[in-house]
Parts: structure tokens; sequence; C-alpha cells
């Protein structure tokens, strides 16, 4: 199993943890979403059992059709415990890790093994407060030859009873040439694509690239891109936004990855592969453009509500028409 070039630092430190015999009863692997720690703990447990091929034929991601608590791996001693498990008495499928999901995680690695024992729980941060607090005892009074994984995106949403037991390592967002390469790699039919670009508006997510560059995603979303930063160019062309209509939480997203660019590259003193967007930013107050993100993510959280989803991108594409002159910040949205 190769490792991913963003991902050389992250396993660099475990793999010295297993040549200095240092590897702790319990990790945690952070990182953004689909940034790849389950991809690091298939290589760090193909290390551990010196078996990179076992692994490959775990479908533990896959959701299933029959009731689960956990799961087992094609490796004997090793299993898996994750969220959207259908549950065994109501058979409707949970968002979270549950409570009796955890204890059958636990009691299963709480029986004797002569082999590395190795348990994954993915994601963690989707256990609710009761599988949280289950999974207290065995991280404070692990087995001998136990293995915890837990992998999160987020571990500032796991109890702080649970990080401080076990160590970190954190796979870091990625714009390096090695990461571009594996990028462009990837991407079918050889199409040409600004990765550096991309790896930008993606926040440093290769897969999420990939994602975006599947179907007609990314063509639909440069169009869009197109058109937002038009409208800023061109303040009268925001009477022509037909093509937002039924799509406006996505456009809301997209104005979004804009603005967050363009205070990147305004901190920085620096210009980017937009042309349009350097000269927005050139002409437009930073604290205006934090204001305008800030707006941007309360309609997007509004959006999950019963809020009208095109008044609310309309009032935000006015502000966003005037961004680069405005004299002072408008209040667009009530309530945040």
């Amino acid at each position: 199993m190769k490792i991913l070039p963003w991902h050389q630092n992250a396993f660099a430190k475990l793999k010295q943890m297993i040549e200095q015999n240092h590897l702790p009863h319990a990790l945690l692997i952070t990182g953004a979403q689909q940034i790849g720690k389950f991809e690091l703990m298939q290589q760090l447990v193909g290390t551990l059992i010196g078996d990179d091929e076992i692994l490959k034929k775990d479908n533990v991601r896959q959701d299933l059709e029959t009731p689960a608590l956990i799961r087992r791996s094609n490796y004997p001693n090793m299993i898996y415990c994750r969220a959207g498990e259908m549950n065994l008495t109501t058979k409707n499928r949970s968002k979270d890790i549950r409570v009796d999901q955890v204890r059958a995680f636990c009691e299963t690695l709480g029986k004797t093994a002569d082999k590395l024992q190795i348990g994954v729980i993915f994601y963690a941060d989707q256990m609710n407060i009761n599988a949280a607090n289950s999974l207290l005892k065995t991280l404070e009074e692990p087995r001998e030859n136990t293995l915890i994984i837990l992998l999160a995106h987020n571990a500032k949403s796991l109890p702080v009873t649970i990080t401080s037991r076990c160590q970190s390592v954190h796979i870091s967002p990625a714009y390096d040439q090695a990461t571009q390469t594996w990028v462009e790699s990837h991407i079918e039919n050889n199409q040409d694509f600004d990765i550096p670009h991309l790896l930008e508006t993606m926040h440093g997510v290769p897969f999420k690239v990939l994602d975006e560059l599947s179907g007609d995603r990314f063509i639909n979303y440069q169009k869009w891109q197109n058109q937002l930063l038009n409208i800023a160019i061109h303040p009268t062309n925001i009477n022509q936004t037909q093509d937002f209509e039924g799509v406006e939480i996505e456009v809301l997203d997209c104005l979004q990855h804009l603005i967050i660019e363009g205070i990147r590259l305004k901190s920085l003193k620096q210009e980017g592969g937009l042309v349009e967007l350097n000269q927005i930013i050139t002409n437009a107050k930073i604290n205006f453009l934090f204001k305008l993100l800030t707006d941007v993510s309360h309609a997007i959280n509004l959006s999950k509500t019963n809020a009208n989803i095109k008044l609310l991108l309309d009032n935000v594409l006015i502000v966003w028409s005037h961004i680069t002159h405005l004299k002072t910040y408008p209040q667009i949205l009530e309530n945040k």
C-alpha cells in the first residue's frame, strides 16, 4: 500500500513510534473530512501486521442491509465500530455511534488474545455522550497487546476525557508539488485543470478535488464561480442570475470559497490564479470581506430551516455586487 504524499509526515511520526517501541494503546488520527484518515489507519495497521493487502478486502465503509453493532476485519484480531449502522430494534440507521455499539466494541477487545488486537472507531466525533463515556474505562485500563485507533474529523467535538487518553496524529492540508502531481495523475481523461487553484479552493484536501472534478460538478462550479466574479466586477449583472435557481445552496458554498480565498490572498498580500478575484480584493476592504463571509455562513445555516433560500442568496449577492466600493457595511440578515 503506497503512502499518499500528504500523509508522509503523519506516517513518519507513526513509524517512529513503532521503531522506538513507543506505540501507545490509543491513537487519535485527526484531519479534515476526506483527507484520508481511514487510508492512513490502513497503512499503519498494514505495517503492524506485516500485510498490506488484507485490509483492502474490508468493505466496512459501505452500509449493511442488516442490523449490526460492530464489524470484523479480514484480519482476525481486528474490529470496527462506525456510525450509520442499522439499529437492532427499530431497523433505522443511526447518525451517531450508539452506546450499545461501543459496549460491544469494548467487550470484544476485553478478551485475551495472543496476537495484536486492533479496534477502530470511525468517526469517533460521532459518538453520542453515553457512547463516549462507555469507552473511557477501556481507554483507562487497556489490555496488553491491544491498540485502539480513533478517527475524527474534529477533535474538539470529542470530550477532553477521551482526547487526553490518546496520542494524537494530525493529517495537515496539502498544497505541495507532490500532492499536486498525485491529483493530476488521478484526474480522468487527462483533462487540464489548474491543480494549485483547485487545492486552494478545496482547502488542501486532495480527495475533495477529485470529487469536485467528477461528472458535471466542477463544470457547474466553474460556471457559478465565473458568474459570481462577474457580478462583483459588473454590478448590473446581478439581474442575470437565472442559473442560480434551484442551486442556491451550492452557489452560496461557491461564494463562501471565493471569499475565503480572497481573504487569504489579501492577508498574505499575494495574487491568486483568478484575475477577477485579484481585482476584487484589491479594492475591497478586508473587514467587509470578513463580514460578508459571516453573512454567507449564516445564510447557509438558515437554509437548513424554513427560511426563503432564494431571498437569502439575493440579499447576499446585493452586498457582493457592491463589495469593491462599499462605504459602510449593511445589515442584511437578522438574528445572527
